[in-house]
């Protein structure tokens, strides 16, 4: 029988994965009105690469013998600049990485080895976006932001 706290975790990574394209799509077309067209592809890749990380999710939530469960999208945040949409992303990555870490570690525990590498994986994944946002930011001026 499959451990309640891992499919726990794992819907949860799923909303989160989901919420996360939500917010990455919905910033796409607001850089892409602002004339942005760069920034907008690139937050469009963000938004495939989490729906990735939900697709990996959902398989893993499925080997379990259970489904996504549903649960409520966390609101999208914008910005009314640049810097305040690489803000809320970075906040949002550094929700992953907190919520990732915390399950690899709990499946680690429990002897669920397969989960542990998906949520670490994952979790790297986000870690390497969250350098990529923390870049942006410095090369935006936006130095003394950083916490």
């Amino acid at each position: 029988m499959s451990d309640p706290r891992i499919i726990g975790y794992l819907n949860r990574a799923v909303a989160h994965e989901l919420s996360a394209v939500q917010q990455y799509l919905t910033q796409a077309r607001l850089t892409a009105l602002w004339g942005m067209d760069s920034l907008s592809r690139a937050l469009r890749q963000e938004a495939d690469e989490e729906l990735a990380h939900a697709d990996r999710f959902i398989t893993r939530l499925l080997f379990h013998g259970a489904v996504p469960g549903g649960g409520p999208l966390a609101p999208v945040r914008v910005g009314r600049t640049v810097v305040e949409l690489l803000l809320h992303n970075r906040d949002m990555e550094a929700d992953a990485v907190r919520i990732y870490e915390e399950a690899a570690d709990y499946c680690r525990r429990r002897g669920a080895t397969e989960d542990a590498e998906l949520f670490a994986s994952i979790m790297q994944d986000e870690i390497a976006h969250l350098r990529d946002l923390e870049q942006q930011l410095y090369d935006s001026g936006d130095g003394d932001q950083h916490g």
